[in-house]
């Protein structure tokens, strides 16, 4: 109806009734030759190859054909032909646009002789971790001022909101917990759709830290504009370069997870997290929450989880068998406390939603809240215990689930006694830090998972009703 001989004017009509988000690519009978495409909120991108043009809501989808590409901004029109690109803004003045360059290529989004892109993602975690630490690794202590982040800028930070969803948000737990440790600083974290529904209250000299593996998580996304509008510094971590969160961030991190094609975060999560490590010590340098001794060896403390990344990956042998025991349950819950807790939470996620195992994390000192009354002999438990100042009081509820039939698994440090009544089958992690022990136990719950759902048959790469960006509310 409102198609009249000239497509760009149809388009603009068109869109003065659009409520929304969206990214629309189109083509019209009289124009066979010719993409149109627009974007607001939604990603889309164009896509520079020779004698070729394309139009995408991800890179990944355009590696087997090229890596130069086009950002289209919000509102803005893309004309895309087999040997041209013209970019319009609603007034349809034409643009002049940057032509990037991924740095991934497509050997990368190959699986390499895995059977899954997930399992390649849990084995390419050891590079990723030192990517991400060492270009900010300045003698032995970190460095973020090449990033924007001035050695005093925490000093004046009273509180830190940190929103995300899913996986993120539970890699900015662990940031909680880094932050008031370390730094003294106090945290809130949100679930990015609940935030900017509650008219949160944000006061002057907070941030708000946004954590999104894509940087186009719809809901983080308004998150993030939402802080701005009241005049709150934003921060950014994301992995994904020219995304929308990256580019409208005040503080922008990049993660150096590299590609990740698995539904199931595995890998980002686990930068994340690291990333949230050294920028807490970053800000106790400064702030003088710690000393420059303490903060030193702190450094040393979590770089030196690199040489046991691979060593909890080699265990995959064994986590599989504990898999083919536990695969059968309808419903399962993981248990642990503080940072056990944070872990079990991500844990039974990635269990969740590629094996299709009904799972729940539970504060092991809550079970007897009213949860406990749901375990029974044939309702497994799974009990993460590696923080050494609590883990007796956490032996103790493990006792309890016992007690009531469970079948347990227990994941602890080495060197942590347990008497052979307590469980059924028991995985043992080195003896490290309780501050950098979530990086070893969630090696070993990301291999549960994958195995669970092979054994399963479930299509660990593609799980039903997900998708990997969540680009709408």
């Amino acid at each position: 109806m409102f198609k009249k001989g000239d497509p760009i004017q149809a388009i603009l009509k068109v869109l003065e009734k659009i409520r929304g988000s969206y990214a629309l690519g189109m083509m019209f009978v009289d124009h066979p030759e010719t993409l149109y495409a627009i974007r607001h909120d939604s990603p889309l991108l164009i896509g520079l190859g020779e004698e070729e043009n394309f139009i995408a809501s991800d890179m990944t989808a355009l590696l087997k054909y090229t890596k130069r590409y086009m950002l289209l901004e919000h509102d803005e029109i893309a004309i895309v032909t087999r040997n041209d690109v013209v970019v319009l803004n609603k007034d349809k003045e034409v643009l002049t646009k940057t032509i990037n360059v991924a740095d991934w290529d497509e050997q990368t989004a190959e699986k390499e002789g895995y059977p899954h892109f997930m399992l390649k993602e849990i084995h390419e975690q050891p590079a990723a971790f030192l990517k991400t630490l060492n270009p900010r690794l300045q003698g032995d202590l970190f460095d973020f001022t090449g990033e924007k982040i001035p050695h005093g800028f925490f000093n004046n930070v009273s509180k830190i909101h940190v929103v995300a969803c899913g996986t993120a948000m539970h890699a900015g737990m662990l940031g909680k917990y880094y932050f008031e440790k370390f730094a003294r600083i106090s945290v809130d974290v949100d679930v990015a759709s609940e935030f900017r529904y509650r008219d949160p209250l944000l006061l002057p000299n907070e941030l708000v830290l946004i954590i999104s593996q894509s940087g186009e998580t719809a809901d983080s996304l308004a998150a993030l504009r939402l802080a701005k509008s009241k005049g709150i510094k934003t921060m950014a971590i994301v992995n994904v370069v020219g995304s929308s969160i990256a580019r409208e961030a005040d503080i922008v991190l990049m993660t150096h997870a590299g590609l990740e094609i698995a539904v199931a975060s595995t890998k980002a999560y686990f930068v994340q997290s690291a990333l949230l490590a050294a920028l807490s010590l970053y800000a106790a340098q400064y702030k003088e929450t710690l000393t420059l001794d303490e903060v030193k060896a702190n450094v040393k403390t979590l770089l030196n989880v690199a040489q046991h990344i691979q060593p909890m990956i080699d265990k995959k042998d064994e986590v599989q068998h504990h898999a083919s025991l536990f695969m059968n349950a309808r419903s399962l819950f993981f248990i642990g406390r503080g940072l056990d807790y944070h872990v079990a939470l991500e844990s039974s996620l990635k269990l969740k939603e590629i094996s299709y195992v009904h799972s729940e994390a539970y504060p092991a000192g809550e079970l007897k809240h009213g949860t406990i009354s749901l375990i029974t002999d044939d309702v497994p438990v799974i009990a993460i215990a590696t923080v050494d100042s609590i883990v007796e009081k956490t032996i103790s509820n493990i006792k309890e689930v016992k007690a009531r039939k469970a079948k347990v698994l227990v994941i602890k440090k080495e060197n942590t006694p347990l008497s052979e009544d307590v469980y059924d089958e028991v995985l043992n992690l080195p003896t490290l830090e309780d501050w950098v022990m979530p990086f070893v136990s969630i090696i070993i719950t990301q291999l549960f998972a994958y195995y669970t759902a092979v054994l399963r048959g479930c299509d660990v790469d593609k799980p039903r009703n997900l998708a990997k960006s969540v680009t709408v509310e």
